[in-house]
């Protein structure tokens, strides 16, 4: 028999991911998605370099080490040296490099190294676009530059999946709104929540006794589109009526300024704060007893996966949420919810009628609710991440051509 005591096992090659996205995570409210998710990716095993604005070559965020690329803040010109450096940094990685993965913003730079595979006759890196929100703004109140975006966005949604290896989406429904065909869909990966960060704040919770204010809470984007003017009016009809109802929104947007009016007529039932750092969050909720969700029946909600839904669950709190796929997909036959079957005035009030109603309820509601969070965390979305990500490799074996030739 052969004489193995000296053979060595070859090293397995972690796979490497380059992810590009042309933003400044210091200060996003969504930067977890990016770093959480780039943090358990590693642990399971992945080498992930995490491309973003920033104001050093190499730094950490939150603990997650990032590659940062130092950019003016004249926007066209930030852009154009950004992404030439993301070509220098992805040419430099070629060799060792599995998957890059861009947004729609990168997608005009980064779809031509493409061709460049073709000539260097070698299968690797894979380009993969991902998709995790649609064009937002409402019919009426979008500006040229909005429609500029907006047709942005829907042409190089067109070339990718004419020219790029793979997508990824934020749920199965974006995928199905793009028209995006099933071989060319790596798979989707939700929105999550960082359990620890936000799991104490129940047991600190003070609920109200029975005759006093529910204090309802919104953090997120003060947009038109979010439908926060007409939660604030059924909130203070609901008062009107009896009901012992407070509102807070927190946060900036098209509508901060038309909300904050609104408030200052409702003698405190409504309130509108400024935004907060993520990690004060979790503080915020804290004094809170519900959170709010009252998205419309549209589809650039239907086809999401809110964030603060999950964070407002970690945190243990009940739902007052519209009832639209998003929410559905989330929550559907879950005792911790209080559904509005519509984003009307009438129905956010048939909500807010029925949480009164069960005020006794809301702490056992809560716990509940902070329970099913732990289905939706960073580390479950990380999972599904690297899943649909070998998904796509396996479709691309290395050493294998699209032409069915060999390298």
């Amino acid at each position: 028999m052969p004489n193995t005591e000296h053979l060595q096992m070859e090293p397995i090659k972690q796979p490497h991911l380059i992810w590009i996205n042309p933003s400044s995570l210091t200060d996003q409210l969504d930067a977890a998605t990016w770093l959480q998710t780039t943090a358990e990716l590693r642990r399971l095993g992945w080498c992930v370099t995490l491309v973003i604005y920033g104001d050093a070559d190499c730094r950490s965020i939150g603990g997650v080490d990032v590659h940062c690329i130092r950019t003016p803040q004249i926007y066209l010109l930030r852009q154009v040296i950004f992404h030439i450096q993301c070509i220098f940094l992805i040419l430099r990685q070629w060799r060792i490099c599995d998957v890059i993965l861009f947004y729609a913003m990168s997608a005009p730079w980064v779809l031509p190294l493409i061709f460049l595979r073709y000539l260097v006759r070698h299968r690797r890196p894979l380009f993969a676009m991902e998709t995790r929100s649609l064009h937002m703004e409402p019919p009426g109140k979008e500006t040229f530059k909005d429609t500029l975006r907006r047709w942005y966005h829907i042409v190089m949604s067109i070339m990718v999946i004419r020219w790029s290896d793979g997508n990824l989406v934020i749920t199965r429904r974006m995928a199905d709104s793009l028209g995006i065909p099933e071989d060319k869909l790596w798979g989707a990966w939700p929105s999550g929540v960082d359990a620890d960060l936000f799991g104490g704040v129940w047991e600190t919770r003070r609920w109200p006794e029975p005759e006093e204010p529910i204090r309802l809470i919104y953090v997120g984007s003060l947009n038109y589109e979010r439908n926060l003017m007409t939660l604030s009016k059924a909130v203070t009809t609901a008062n009107d009526e009896g009901m012992k109802i407070r509102l807070t929104m927190i946060g900036s947007g098209t509508e901060e300024s038309d909300l904050k009016t609104f408030a200052e007529t409702t003698s405190g039932v409504v309130e509108v704060k400024p935004s907060v750092p993520h990690l004060m969050v979790p503080r915020v909720l804290s004094g809170a007893h519900v959170g709010v969700l009252p998205f419309p029946d549209e589809e650039k909600f239907q086809v999401s996966s809110p964030i603060k839904l999950f964070e407002y669950m970690a945190a243990g709190l009940p739902i007052l949420a519209t009832r639209i796929a998003c929410h559905t997909d989330v929550m559907d036959g879950e005792d911790f919810v209080f559904w509005a079957d519509g984003s009307d005035t009438d129905a956010l009030l048939s909500a807010l009628r029925n949480l009164w109603h069960d005020r006794h309820a809301l702490k056992e509601k809560g716990r509940q609710s902070m329970r099913a969070a732990h289905a939706w965390t960073w580390v479950e979305a990380a999972r599904k991440l690297k899943s649909a990500l070998e998904i796509g490799m396996s479709r691309y074996p290395l050493g294998s051509r699209r032409d069915g030739g060999t390298e």
